[in-house]
């Protein structure tokens, strides 16, 4: 049985002597011409870069932080009226026991009437994990609660390899130096040429991230990938929805 009390401060912000917010970023499916998510990225509480939020984070209020992000991020989400999937990062070494640390956002969606169907947990590639069993325990606990899950930044930091032979996450988003100039960088065309053909096999789908230029779209689209997020779609918006432009289609 879970032991309540090991979470019962989880949303509170004991450990954090800091304030935060979000911009949202869309993840824009351009098979549909619809916004597939908005990522919630962390910002000051005036819109202040990301690295001036994550600079105060330590070992000593990392599980705090972690979950407050969660439940400002549904709040905030529910508060915009949020109608596509919200994609939250989170930092496995925050998460002592999935199913332990799972009921802040379990009831902040409750109290916020938010989906939790709408949810996919993102993976940060900035943590080295002592042990990879616990990021597959916490794919799949969430997994079999009816999250998505999806790894950040696949390609940078520390790839996650070993989690995609033990617990295929159900998506993957390329690091943005993957893309960078992808449409005339043979080596770039080649591993994700084969990272495409991964995740069909593992029944997974790929979201490019960081696209910048048409050139990049043009050749990402052509192999098929249909999951788009950069600012050639959109900038992130602070507290607010972006809408979305797909190249050579009308406004979303």
């Amino acid at each position: 049985m879970f032991d309540e009390s090991h979470c019962d401060s989880c949303a509170c912000g004991d450990g954090l002597d800091f304030s935060f917010s979000f911009a949202f970023q869309p993840i824009v499916d351009v098979s549909t011409a619809s916004v597939y998510a908005y990522e919630a990225l962390v910002r000051g509480p005036a819109g202040e870069p990301a690295s001036t939020v994550l600079a105060r984070v330590d070992d000593g209020n990392r599980y705090a932080f972690d979950q407050v992000c969660r439940v400002k991020a549904v709040k905030l989400a529910a508060r915009l009226g949020m109608s596509a999937k919200l994609s939250i990062n989170f930092m496995p070494n925050a998460v002592y026991r999935a199913e332990y640390c799972i009921r802040t956002t379990l009831a902040a969606a409750r109290t916020y009437h938010f989906d939790t169907r709408q949810i996919i947990f993102e993976i940060v590639e900035s943590e080295e994990l002592s042990s990879v069993d616990h990021l597959v325990d916490i794919v799949e606990t969430y997994q079999n609660m009816g999250f998505l899950t999806a790894i950040d930044d696949f390609g940078a930091g520390y790839s996650r390899f070993n989690l995609l032979v033990a617990r295929p996450p159900d998506l993957v988003k390329l690091d943005m130096a993957l893309i960078r100039n992808i449409d005339r960088d043979p080596n770039k065309q080649a591993v994700v040429a084969g990272m495409i053909t991964m995740m069909t096999a593992l029944g997974g789908d790929i979201i490019a991230e960081g696209v910048e230029t048409r050139e990049e779209y043009a050749w990402l689209r052509a192999r098929g990938i249909h999951l788009f997020q950069g600012y050639l779609f959109a900038k992130p918006g602070f507290e607010s929805l972006p809408e979305p432009v797909i190249p050579d289609q009308p406004s979303i």
